[in-house]
């Protein structure tokens, strides 16, 4: 299978660079660590994976 670039969304691109971002911040600055029982951290994980999941559904059925 190979990438094609020419599809890919510039918003999933910005959304994908935010969550980046927030997991740097949240472990290097604010203590965050997966698996540790924090909610934020875990929020944010069901959030991201649910938003994967949902792009590869759509992807893949068109």
């Amino acid at each position: 299978m190979t990438a094609r670039f020419d599809t890919q969304s510039p918003l999933l691109t910005a959304f994908g660079v935010l969550i980046a971002l927030v997991a740097i911040v949240g472990t290097q600055f604010l203590g965050w660590e997966w698996g540790s029982g924090q909610l934020v951290p875990t929020l944010i994980g069901i959030l991201v994976a649910a938003v994967a999941v949902v792009v590869a559904v759509r992807r893949y059925s068109s």
